[in-house]
C-alpha cells in the first residue's frame, strides 16, 4: 500500500463505531497486513502480546483500554517485557476517545483525540515499509489531499467513462485544476468569506447530487464573467459574489461531469481540508499521479524532497545571490542593484512537471528579495519578480496545468507571506492571462525561441490557460536582459528501457553531432539541448541525472559532445539516493550536475562521506567522471597497466548445449554411463557462482580424446556436438566441427585454481563478488577468471577501491556493474607493491575467504545481501580496505570521491609515463 492508501485506510477506520476487540486487528489491516498475517495474529499464533493486546514482532504492541486508562495503559505497554523481547518499534493505546502512541525508536509520541489520529497517520508508516517518514509526516495536509481528490476522479470516472477519454482527458485535468484552485481560494479569502465555495456547492445542489454539475459550471460561468456583464450573462444571484478571476483558468467552456451522490460526498469532504496548509511545490508533485493511469498506484509518492531540490538550485544561482546579499549588508545602492538583478532572472525547467522546482526557486528568490525590502525600509513594496519568467515544458497535460496553477498559488502565498493578506489580495485578482508553461516535448521543441532568443518568444493562450500553448499569440519576459537558468529532473531512462519514440527522440537531438547515440541514457539528450542553447545564449544549466552518463562508455559519447559546446562542469553532487517516494524510484542512484559557458575558477564537488556527512571540495576543474582532476578518458587495455596478473574470459563451449550438464545428468554420466569423473567438471558462470546454482561440463583434452571416445555416451555427445557445429552458417564455428569434444574457446587447462569475477552484478551489494575455485573447475564464458593467481588479487578485486573504479569506468547493465577486464581491471591503478604488501592483502583475502565459510552453506548472494550480510565477513572486508588505502595513501579514504580522485591520479601518471614505450594508441570500448 502507498502513503494515499494507507490515509484513506485508517479514516475510514477512524469513522466507523470504535470496537475494542477489533481495532487493533483493523489497524493492523489499514497498514497493509495481509488476511494471512491477520489471522495468524487472531489465533494467537504470532500474537506475542502478554497484556492481553496485539503485539507484532518488530513491528508493534496494541492494547486498549477501560475510558480513561490510555496513559497507563501505555506505560503498561512500555514496560513490558514482551514489548521489548519482540523488538516493537511502536506502542498504542486507547479507549475509542482518547489515542497515545509511542516511537520507541525516537521516543517521539502522538496524543489526540480519537477521530484525530489519522491526521499522525505519517508517524506510523514504517509500519508499512516506508521509511522516509519525514518527508510525508512535514506535508501530511498534501497527501490527504491527493488521497481525498483521487477518490473524487475515480469516483466521478465511473458515471462519466467518456471523460477518461483520450479525447476527454484534458477536459477532466482541466476540471480538477479549477477545484483546486476554488478551494485554495475559499480558505484564503480570495473567494469572499472562508470555505464559501464548498458551502455554495451543499446549500444550492440537491441531496440527490442531480444538479451538482449545474451549480459548478455556473460558479465557473461566473468566475469567467466581468462584473459588469454579469447581468447580461444572466448570471444568478447566489454566484453573484464570487469574483472574476480570469487567467484563463475558466474560459474555454463550462461542462462538468455528472455527480453521483458519491462523488457529491466526495467533493464537499474535499472541500472541508484546511487548504491554507498546501505546499505548492509538494502538492503539485504528488497531484500529477492522479491523471495518470500508469502512476496512480504510486499515488502520493511523486514527492522530491526541497533539499534535493534545493542541491540544484542552491549552486546553480542561489548560493551567489545569497552571498551578494550578504555583501551588501545595509547598503541601499547595493542592496537596489541586486533587487534589479534577481527581477531580470530567467529560471527554464524543460521537464517541469507539476512545476516544482519552478515554485521552490520562486520562493526562494521571493524570500531574498523581501530580505532586500526589509533592509531598505520597503517591506510593503511589491514584488518585481515576475512568475512569467519562471518558464517550463512539460510533455503532459495534466502536470503543465498543475505547473502554472501551482505558481499562481505560490505567488499568492508569498505575497502573503512578506506584505500582509490585505495587499495581497488587493493584488492577486484578476489573475495573468499569459500561460508560460508550454506543454510539448522537450527534445522536439525549440527551446531558444520559446525562451525569446532569436525568436518570437513564449506565448500566451488566446482563449484557454489549459489548451496546449503551442497555437499562441506572442509575449516577452518581464525584465528583459538577465541571467538564465536551465534545471530540473528529466526522465530517468537507459538505453535498454527506452521506448521507440524515446529513441526517435535522441536520434533527433544527437544525429547532426554523433553516431553512437544509442547507448546514451535519456536525460543526455537534455544536456545536449542546454549545451546548444548555451552556445547561442548565455545560461547555465544543472539537472538531476542517472549518474550513468558520468559512467563507462557514455562518457566518451557524451561529454566531448558538451565539450565542444565550450561547456564545462561547474558543480556536480556525486552519486546519491534521490529521495522520491515512488517505489519505482526508490532505489534511484542519481547525480546533480551543472555546466555553463565561462565556468568560474573555482568549482565545487559535493560528496557524501563515509559517515554520512556532506562534503564540499573546492577544485580548479571537474571532469566528466565528476573527479576533481583534468580531462581523461578511461580506455580499454589489452594488458594491465599495473603490476598485477591478468584476467580474461572464461572459456565458451559453442556446443548447441551438448557438452553442459545439470547436476542429475552429470551424476547419471559418472553412475550410469561410466564415464570417467576426471572428464565431468564443476562448470560456473556468474549465476552459478552467486546464486549457488550446480552445472557442470564435460572436458576432455586433446591427449585423452581416445579414451574419451571408447564410451558409447561420450562418443554420441561429440557427434551432436560435430553435427551443430557442421551445420552453422559461421565458418569459424565450422572449422570447430573437426574438435567435438573441446570448448569453442579454451582458456584455461583444467588444472588450474582460479578466481572467478562475475561479469554482472548487483550494485546493491557493498562488495564485488570475487571467489577462488580449487583446481578442476571450469569458468564459463559469462565470468572472467584470473588462472593460478596469486590471492593478493583478490584483495584487490574484492575492495572498495575496485568497486568505486569499475562502477565510474565500465557503467551499468541496467542497475548492475558491468565488468569489463580490458576497461575495468586492466585500467585499474594500483601502485607497485613489496612483498610485505602482498603478505598483508594475501591474509585479508584468506580471512574474506574463511568468514565465508563459517557460514556455510549460504551463497555469495545471501552473503552480500547489504541488509544481512554477516557481522565477521563485513569486519573481514573493512580490514581489507583499511590494509589496501593504507597502502594508496597512508590512511583511510573519506569517501568514494576522494578514492576516485587518487584512483584517476595515479592512473593519469601511469598511462602517461607508459604511453610513449608503447607507442601505441588506445581505443575506447575494446573488449576481450
Amino acid at each position: 500500500m502507498n502513503a494515499v492508501e494507507i490515509e484513506q485506510a485508517i479514516t475510514d477506520l477512524a469513522e466507523q463505531p470504535f470496537d475494542p476487540a477489533e481495532f487493533p486487528y483493523a489497524f493492523l489491516e489499514a497498514f497493509g497486513n495481509k488476511a494471512t498475517t491477520i489471522k495468524r495474529l487472531r489465533a494467537g499464533a504470532s500474537n506475542k502480546s502478554d497484556l492481553g493486546g496485539v503485539l507484532q514482532t518488530n513491528n508493534i504492541h496494541i492494547l486498549t483500554c477501560d475510558a480513561g486508562r490510555v496513559t497507563q495503559t501505555l506505560a503498561a505497554l512500555k514496560a513490558s517485557p514482551a514489548t521489548a523481547k519482540a523488538k516493537a518499534k511502536f506502542i498504542l493505546a486507547t479507549d475509542g476517545t482518547d489515542f497515545e502512541a509511542e516511537d520507541l525508536t525516537s521516543g517521539e509520541t502522538a496524543a489526540c483525540a480519537f477521530k484525530d489520529f489519522p491526521d499522525h497517520f505519517g508517524f506510523f508508516l514504517p509500519l508499512a515499509g516506508i521509511s522516509t517518514v519525514r518527508q510525508i509526516s512535514e506535508n501530511a495536509f498534501d497527501i490527504r489531499a491527493t488521497s481525498r481528490l483521487n477518490r473524487l476522479y475515480v469516483e466521478l470516472l465511473k458515471d462519466n467513462p467518456e471523460w477518461g477519454t483520450a479525447e476527454r482527458r484534458h477536459d477532466m485535468n482541466k476540471f480538477m485544476a479549477r477545484l483546486i484552485f476554488c478551494f485554495f481560494a475559499e480558505d484564503t479569502d480570495i473567494f469572499v468569506g472562508k470555505g464559501r465555495f464548498t458551502e455554495t456547492v451543499a446549500q444550492m445542489s440537491t441531496r440527490d447530487s442531480s444538479n451538482t454539475h449545474e451549480v459548478l459550471a455556473t460558479l465557473f460561468r461566473a468566475m469567467n464573467t466581468k462584473r459588469e456583464d454579469r447581468v447580461a450573462a444572466k448570471i444568478p444571484r447566489w454566484a453573484e459574489d464570487f469574483p472574476y478571476v480570469n487567467g484563463q483558468l475558466f474560459s474555454g467552456g463550462d461542462e462538468v461531469p455528472r455527480f453521483s451522490k458519491i462523488a457529491r460526498s466526495y467533493l464537499l469532504h474535499v472541500g472541508g481540508l484546511d487548504w491554507t496548509k498546501i505546499n505548492p511545490d509538494i502538492f503539485g508533485s504528488m497531484i500529477q499521479a492522479v491523471a495518470e493511469d500508469e502512476e496512480r498506484g504510486e499515488l502520493g509518492m511523486h514527492y522530491t524532497s526541497v533539499p534535493n531540490i534545493l542541491k540544484v538550485l542552491n549552486p546553480l544561482f542561489l548560493d551567489d545571490l545569497r552571498e551578494k546579499l550578504e555583501e551588501a549588508g545595509d547598503n541601499a545602492r547595493m542592496l537596489l542593484n541586486l533587487r534589479k538583478r534577481i527581477a531580470k532572472i530567467r529560471v527554464f525547467d524543460p521537464a517541469c512537471g507539476s512545476g516544482n522546482f519552478l515554485v521552490i526557486a520562486y520562493k526562494e528568490m521571493r524570500a531574498i528579495e523581501a530580505e532586500i525590502n526589509q533592509r531598505r525600509g520597503e517591506p510593503d513594496r511589491a514584488s518585481e519578480i515576475p512568475v512569467t519568467n519562471f518558464r517550463g515544458i512539460e510533455l503532459r497535460d495534466f502536470p503543465a496545468e498543475i505547473a502554472r496553477l501551482a505558481l499562481v498559488i505560490a505567488e499568492y502565498q508569498c505575497d502573503v507571506l512578506y506584505r500582509g493578506q490585505k495587499l495581497a489580495l488587493a493584488e492577486f485578482l484578476p489573475l495573468r492571462n499569459e500561460n508560460w508553461i508550454t506543454c510539448g516535448n522537450a527534445l522536439r521543441l525549440d527551446w531558444l525561441n520559446l525562451m525569446g532568443v532569436g525568436g518570437s518568444g513564449v506565448k500566451l493562450v488566446s482563449d484557454d490557460l489549459l489548451q496546449t500553448p503551442l497555437d499562441q499569440a506572442e509575449i516577452g519576459f518581464e525584465n528583459e536582459g538577465g541571467e538564465t537558468y536551465i534545471c530540473g529532473n528529466p526522465p530517468y531512462k537507459g538505453s535498454q528501457g527506452q521506448t521507440d519514440d524515446q529513441k526517435a527522440d535522441l536520434q533527433a537531438v544527437f544525429a547532426d553531432y554523433t553516431n553512437n547515440w544509442k547507448s546514451l541514457d535519456y536525460v543526455a539528450g537534455w544536456f545536449l539541448k542546454a549545451a546548444l542553447y548555451g552556445l547561442k545564449s548565455a545560461a547555465a544549466t544543472a539537472f538531476v541525472s542517472t549518474n550513468s552518463v558520468c559512467q563507462g562508455r557514455q562518457v566518451a559519447t557524451l561529454w566531448p559532445l558538451i565539450h565542444a559546446c565550450d561547456h564545462e562542469i561547474t558543480f556536480a553532487h556525486t552519486s546519491f539516493k534521490w529521495a522520491n517516494l515512488a517505489s519505482h524510484n526508490a532505489g534511484v542512484t542519481v547525480a546533480v550536475i551543472g555546466i555553463a559557458c565561462n565556468p568560474p575558477a573555482v568549482r565545487r564537488l559535493y560528496s557524501l562521506g563515509d559517515d554520512g556527512k556532506q562534503i564540499l571540495k573546492e577544485t580548479s576543474h571537474i571532469n566528466a567522471y565528476l573527479v576533481a582532476g583534468p580531462d581523461v578518458a578511461v580506455e580499454a587495455e589489452s594488458q594491465p597497466i599495473s603490476p598485477v596478473c591478468p584476467m580474461s574470459f572464461g572459456s565458451m563451449a559453442n556446443d548447441g548445449g551438448h557438452l553442459i550438464l545439470d547436476r542429475q545428468a552429470a551424476d547419471a554420466a559418472i553412475r550410469q554411463h561410466h564415464v570417467p569423473a576426471r572428464f565431468i567438471r564443476p562448470f560456473l558462470g556468474s549465476e552459478e557462482f552467486i546464486r549457488g546454482k550446480q552445472r557442470h561440463c564435460i572436458w576432455v583434452s586433446d591427449n585423452d580424446l581416445a579414451e574419451a571416445s571408447g564410451n558409447t555416451w561420450l562418443h554420441d555427445r561429440f557427434e551432436a556436438v560435430r553435427r551443430q557445429r557442421a551445420a552453422s552458417t559461421r565458418r569459424t564455428t565450422t572449422t570447430l566441427a573437426d574438435r567435438p569434444h573441446r570448448f569453442g574457446e579454451v582458456r584455461q587447462t583444467g588444472g588450474e585454481t582460479l578466481l572467478i569475477v562475475p561479469s554482472v552484478s548487483s550494485e546493491s551489494r557493498p562488495y564485488l563478488p570475487v571467489g577462488l575455485l580449487p583446481a578442476g573447475t571450469i569458468v564459463s564464458n559469462l565470468a572472467f577468471a584470473l588462472y593460478d593467481a596469486p590471492l593478493w588479487n583478490m584483495a584487490l578485486i574484492a575492495s572498495r577501491l575496485h568497486l568505486v573504479w569499475i562502477a565510474t569506468v565500465c557503467g551499468k547493465m541496467k542497475t548492475d556493474f558491468r565488468y569489463s577486464n580490458t576497461l575495468g581491471w586492466n585500467t585499474f591503478p594500483v601502485p607497485m607493491l613489496t612483498e610485505k604488501m602482498k603478505a598483508d592483502l594475501t591474509r585479508c583475502a584468506e580471512d574474506i575467504l574463511l568468514a565465508r565459510e563459517h557460514h556455510f552453506p549460504a551463497t555469495i548472494a545471501d552473503l552480500y545481501d547489504p541488509e544481512n550480510m554477516p557481522a565477521d565477513l563485513r569486519a573481514a572486508h573493512d580490514r581489507n580496505d583499511e590494509v589496501l588505502e593504507r597502502i594508496y595513501i597512508g590512511r583511510r579514504f573519506k569517501n568514494d570521491t576522494e578514492r576516485l580522485e587518487r584512483l584517476f591520479d595515479l592512473y593519469t601518471k601511469m598511462t602517461a609515463s607508459a604511453a610513449p614505450a608503447k607507442g601505441k594508441k588506445r581505443k575506447a570500448g575494446a573488449n576481450a
